[in-house]
């Protein structure tokens, strides 16, 4: 019986409203449709300019003991670190990415199974350059540097503090998804009234590479090595809800 009073009493409540109230317990439910309204999304592009780059490049080594190929990949990674900092690279702007101690084996056809031959050693860092005009610089310095184990895999660039372009793209995504709404609502034959919802979805843009590399010689290059940053996009996405004026 209480439970039929209960929901006789709730069934009573106006649903004009969108609302359903109990005055004794203090709940409030809201029960309007979420639907309503000129429901949008808009985009916002802006092209940025690259004021870093990250070089990713290494040692490996190759001998018949770990210790010596160790010993090898240390010393020329240790030329190459001082070549990057030499080169005004900071410290904390050079990063260890892998490291790696393999063995290197062949099938032995005669006694039908695998025999270790040497082993490889790799190290392989990631180093931040943010004087750009510097790159092809250092990329050839690190290849006379650590001679013929130096391993450059690539390069990519991006912006430091995108901010700044975020909030221009966010401007031109919210422009985007009024003029939507509002052809909407002129086709609609209705009134465009105010946001009542909003959602942003960015992703921050990841380095754009733009070579591979892979250095066999320590002699170094006649000509420089020619490194173009370029552009890269950066784009911010909203959705938007706006309510409809009544006449």
């Amino acid at each position: 019986m209480v439970l039929l009073l209960a929901v006789v009493g709730l069934a009573g409540c106006s649903q004009g409203e969108g609302l359903l109230s109990a005055e004794a317990s203090g709940i409030r439910v809201n029960l309007s449709n979420q639907q309503e309204g000129i429901w949008v999304s808009g985009s916002g592009k802006v092209m940025a300019v690259p004021d870093v780059a990250t070089l990713s490049l290494g040692i490996e080594a190759q001998d018949d003991s770990v210790a010596l190929a160790q010993s090898q990949a240390a010393e020329a990674m240790n030329k190459v670190k001082a070549t990057l900092t030499g080169n005004g690279v900071a410290e904390k702007d050079i990063q260890t990415r892998y490291f790696n101690v393999q063995r290197i084996t062949r099938w032995d056809q005669d006694k039908q199974l695998e025999i270790v031959i040497g082993y490889r050693v790799t190290n392989m860092v990631t180093a931040k350059i943010r004087e750009l005009d510097k790159v092809g610089t250092i990329i050839d310095a690190v290849a006379v540097a650590g001679g013929d184990l130096t391993r450059i895999d690539n390069i990519g660039f991006s912006v430091e503090d995108p901010s700044a372009y975020y909030e221009e793209a966010r401007e031109k995504a919210m422009a985007d998804a009024r003029n939507k709404a509002q052809q909407m609502a002129e086709l609609a034959g209705v009134k465009l009234g105010k946001p009542t919802y909003i959602n942003e979805s960015s992703q921050y843009p990841q380095p754009v590479y733009r070579q591979d590399f892979y250095a066999e010689t320590a002699a170094a290059p006649a000509v420089e090595t020619s490194i173009s940053p370029g552009e890269m996009e950066i784009s911010l996405n909203v959705q938007v809800t706006y309510s409809i004026l009544a006449d």
